[in-house]
């Protein structure tokens, strides 16, 4: 990616730190290229996983790499010993950081203790707090909520001075179930996957590598595996209504994530499809690198979830321009052009994932896929634009300082009216 730098830098808005979590790189790489490319100063304090070139080298970037190594394969003394560093590093990092604002894009490994002490250190060190919220509430979605969880996250979004969340449901859920007043949040689109690399790889190709026959249907499920995406109602439906059909074949991507059990039953009930190669199975991590060839073999991408805020992976599927299919939960349907991008169905219901299924290949949508292919990136790209984030971020940055700032484009009051951001009280 290259990195077209705003002339005029964010005059009196100072430096920032981004605090990514470690994770995500997705999410982090599409926030902080964009502040890049406005000529905003940052501190990224990431990760090895974070880590990429576009951050090193930039004038007024400093990408500080204090969470080092995560891989699992270590005993747990080792990922204590590393995560307790971690920490140590962090606040130590945050005594003597020039930014005046921190914006936390995910809290680190002991949430309790990112929403409370370490929140309340950075307000005594007279920090400004920006927090991006991708989840309201993750342990509700998981169906482990408790009183602690929501306490904690009670005292989080009462100390930041100003959230963003990615929908308008979501920023409803925060004033309806915590308490935060309207004017200290903002809804903020969830910029496209330009992290991902996209070649000259072809879909024949993709296809060829895969082993899927010229004329195959095949119906994408990737990411992480977990309980809440409702994999179950996809395979049962496969299983129903398609793998015994010739021209059919389901991909399932991605990583079972902390659901043992979940994942041992599931995996034990479409072994047979497996093996017999109706099922292209690969129940592991899929590298940035190898992603594109599953998005260019698939001819549709299959969210069944049982309950999502918001889905990285439907925009993942777009910047492929990929159609989705994807149940009727959280705010799914608000970025899915029913017969254009895709289409949605009733949650947890085999039936209705089938028909969802029948529906498409039987469309225009899927008829016509070659051309609609970049209509569907279009549609993403001009509606889920990082540059639409970062004056949107910008705006709420100059806000909380008190500084005006002129990016270009327009200037930071339009972009707070049109945020309807409000100084936090």
């Amino acid at each position: 990616m290259t990195l077209h730098f705003n002339s005029t830098p964010a005059k009196g808005l100072g430096s920032v730190a981004l605090l990514t979590g470690g994770g995500d790189k997705p999410y982090a790489f599409g926030v902080a290229t964009e502040l890049m490319s406005k000529g905003v100063e940052l501190d990224i304090i990431g990760s090895d996983y974070v880590d990429c070139p576009e951050f090193h080298g930039k004038k007024g970037v400093r990408f500080l790499n204090l969470r080092g190594d995560q891989r699992t394969d270590v005993s747990a003394l080792r990922k204590v010993m590393r995560v307790s560093a971690y920490y140590l590093k962090l606040i130590r990092y945050a005594a003597t950081a020039k930014p005046r604002i921190f914006h936390i894009l995910w809290n680190n490994k002991i949430e309790w203790f990112d929403r409370t002490f370490l929140m309340l250190y950075y307000k005594a060190l007279r920090k400004k707090i920006v927090l991006t919220v991708h989840n309201v509430n993750r342990e509700k979605r998981d169906a482990k909520d408790s009183l602690l969880n929501r306490i904690t996250l009670r005292i989080q979004y009462r100390l930041a001075d100003h959230i963003f969340v990615h929908t308008e449901k979501m920023k409803q859920d925060l004033v309806g179930e915590f308490g935060v007043r309207p004017g200290r949040s903002s809804v903020i689109p969830f910029g496209i996957n330009n992290a991902v690399p996209n070649t000259s790889l072809s879909s024949v190709q993709a296809r060829q590598h895969l082993g899927i026959r010229e004329g195959e249907k095949t119906i994408l499920f990737f990411g992480n595996i977990t309980p809440y995406k409702g994999l179950e109602y996809l395979t049962a439906a496969f299983q129903s209504s398609f793998a015994r059909r010739d021209d059919f074949r389901l991909i399932i991507a991605g990583w079972p994530k902390n659901c043992d059990e979940y994942w041992k039953a599931l995996r034990k009930s479409i072994q047979s499809d497996a093996q017999a190669g109706r099922i292209l199975l690969r129940d592991e991590y899929i590298p940035d690198e190898e992603t594109e060839i599953y998005f260019k073999a698939a001819d549709v991408l299959v969210l069944p979830y049982r309950y999502i805020y918001q889905s990285g992976v439907l925009f993942l599927g777009y910047s492929f321009g990929v159609p989705v299919l994807a149940s009727d939960v959280g705010s799914l349907k608000d970025d899915i052009m029913e017969g254009q991008t895709g289409f949605v169905f009733k949650p947890e219901d085999p039936d209705a994932v089938s028909l969802a299924i029948e529906r498409y290949f039987a469309s225009d949508l899927f008829a016509q896929l070659n051309e609609r292919h970049l209509e569907i990136r279009k549609f993403a790209t001009e509606r889920n634009s990082w540059d639409t984030v970062g004056r949107l971020t910008i705006a709420v940055y100059a806000n909380l300082q008190g500084v005006s700032f002129v990016d270009g484009t327009r200037s930071c009051e339009a972009q707070k009216a049109s945020l309807n951001v409000n100084a936090p009280s």
